[in-house]
């Protein structure tokens, strides 16, 4: 397995592509303009507790205010209340927890009212961003993630991740946690710490405690509400923190500022693997010299071919997003498959691309897929076995429930920034609506071509293919040309036909008889 990130800088944004042995498997995109980040922390003021609702709103300097679920105050609120007003009245200069004395934990069931009052100042952390016409979903249960564990101040909980399996290395990682970890802050050991050794951990402890004294110092000079005390650390860090392991054969990156900082943080993270971040300077985009363009234009749209014909159609309402499994030309099967084998092999296919898509455009809340029936039991669970495999290298809390009784499979999934929504289609030349990006058509015309070519009634007899003279010239240029090509795979010499009559992406199979091809 080959894994590489490709970082694409420019003036206003910065896009992270993570490709799996050349294929695009997650795309992030970092805004100058976004101040609203997961895991930012802010110093603000609450605007009004919300009785009926059991929470409060919280300004944090967004046009819609925070949302503080009581769920989300933490068990040591009074403590955290407590902590910040005596050090912004200077009375506290000891920003560690072990001298602190903590006050009474509040009640798991109590209400919102009882303890926090308008125009009270509280630390709240983003743990969801603003997403549509919602502000942020704000908590004042704080945590700071680092590279192999995550710490949680005002706590004394230590947990280790449920993705480390072995029983030995868990009572290892616990025994050496609870040696270093200092009094007042709980630590949740992430499943990158597996066979990390005790100064590994303990480097990645003394960055975090530096990171909340710094916080803890920023609460001294604050003369605004509300403020931003403590950022997440830079996209480009954040991320590697979260993916980075050791089957990473490469990080490209076009900007010499940001490779600078990259390379400076896997130093940190990894010294032996400083070598494989490497400074892009062609004259050809980067996005271009790796194929990511053109896998963003076939992967982002409502419709997604995959192997041997068959496609997803991806559609999106207000409250889910629903994927329709389709087997394409179903005619074209091996005949010593029965329908049942056809099916499953597809859905099989599916579950793969399915688990990529989620990923790649970050969707959340519920997600319902449609795949084609199923008559065997046993190929059922195989297929929901499949599908939970592929996602289990998603890091994104999600959960998948067994096939309803209508074959529906639902995964529910956090939703914590918006949906990477990518624009696939454009202008028409020749008319004032929209069409899809013609770097598609290549991809629509092959799929046909292939299924033409498979049909016992076209084998033999000659084919024409009516299309815009732009493409037609685009087919024929090159050696070997697209045209050549096809000659080669199918043995067969496809006649081009320039039609100055239809649209640019328009495109027409016709047989000897000009009687129009189309296989269902």
């Amino acid at each position: 397995m080959k894994k590489e990130l490709v970082i694409r800088s420019n003036s206003s944004a910065v896009d992270f592509a993570l490709l799996n042995s050349g294929k695009l498997i997650e795309l992030n995109k970092e805004i100058d303009s976004n101040k609203f980040s997961v895991g930012d922390i802010f110093i603000s003021s609450i605007r009004k507790p919300v009785a009926g609702l059991n929470a409060a709103f919280v300004n944090v300097g967004y046009k819609k205010d925070g949302f503080l679920h009581y769920h989300d105050l933490g068990p040591r609120l009074s403590s955290v209340l407590k902590f910040v007003s005596l050090i912004q009245k200077g009375k506290k200069r000891d920003y560690l927890l072990s001298n602190f004395h903590f006050e009474k934990d509040i009640p798991k069931d109590g209400k919102i009212e009882d303890f926090i009052q308008p125009k009270q100042r509280i630390l709240v952390q983003i743990v969801k961003e603003p997403i549509s016409s919602k502000g942020p979903r704000v908590s004042s249960e704080l945590s700071l993630a680092g590279r192999f564990m995550v710490l949680i101040p005002f706590s004394d909980r230590v947990s280790i991740s449920q993705k480390i399996e072995s029983k030995e290395e868990k009572s290892r990682l616990n025994k050496i946690v609870k040696s270093i970890r200092p009094k007042g802050f709980g630590i949740i050991i992430r499943t990158v710490a597996k066979n990390k050794k005790v100064a590994e951990l303990d480097s990645d402890l003394q960055r975090l405690l530096n990171r909340w004294k710094n916080m803890c110092e920023k609460l001294t000079k604050v003369d605004k509400y509300p403020a931003k005390i403590l950022s997440e650390i830079n996209r480009s860090s954040s991320i590697l923190r979260d993916i980075f392991d050791d089957n990473f054969t490469g990080i490209h990156v076009d900007d010499s500022e940001m490779f600078s900082e990259i390379k400076e943080y896997i130093q940190t993270i990894a010294p032996k693997k400083t070598s494989i971040v490497n400074l892009y300077e062609s004259h050809v985009p980067i996005f271009e010299r790796y194929g990511i363009e053109r896998q963003i234009k076939t992967s982002f749209g409502k419709t997604v071919s995959m192997q041997k014909g068959s496609y997803l159609i991806i559609e999106h309402t207000e409250a889910l997003h629903v994927i329709d499994v389709n087997s394409g030309n179903q005619s074209n099967r091996s005949k010593s498959k029965s329908q049942e084998e056809s099916a499953f092999e597809v859905n099989m296919i599916a579950a793969s691309e399915i688990a990529r898509q989620v990923r790649l455009r970050d969707l959340g809340g519920i997600i319902v897929v449609d795949f084609i029936d199923l008559t065997s039991n046993e190929n059922r669970k195989k297929l929901f076995e499949h599908l939970r495999n592929e996602m289990s290298n998603d890091k994104t809390k999600h959960k998948i429930l067994p096939p309803s009784k209508f074959g529906l499979i639902q995964i529910t999934r956090q939703r914590v920034r918006p949906e990477m929504n990518i624009k696939t289609k454009e202008p028409n030349p020749n008319q004032s609506n929209e069409v899809e990006a013609p770097i598609i058509i290549l991809e629509k015309i092959n799929a046909e071509l292939d299924k033409i070519t498979k049909h016992k009634n076209y084998r033999k007899g000659k084919i024409f293919l009516h299309i815009h003279p732009f493409i037609a010239a685009y087919l024929n240029q090159g050696i070997p040309s697209i045209r050549m090509k096809w000659f080669l795979k199918y043995n067969k010499w496809i006649q081009i036909i320039p039609r100055d009559a239809f649209f640019y992406l328009e495109f027409r199979f016709l047989d000897i008889n000009k009687k129009f091809i189309k296989i269902k």
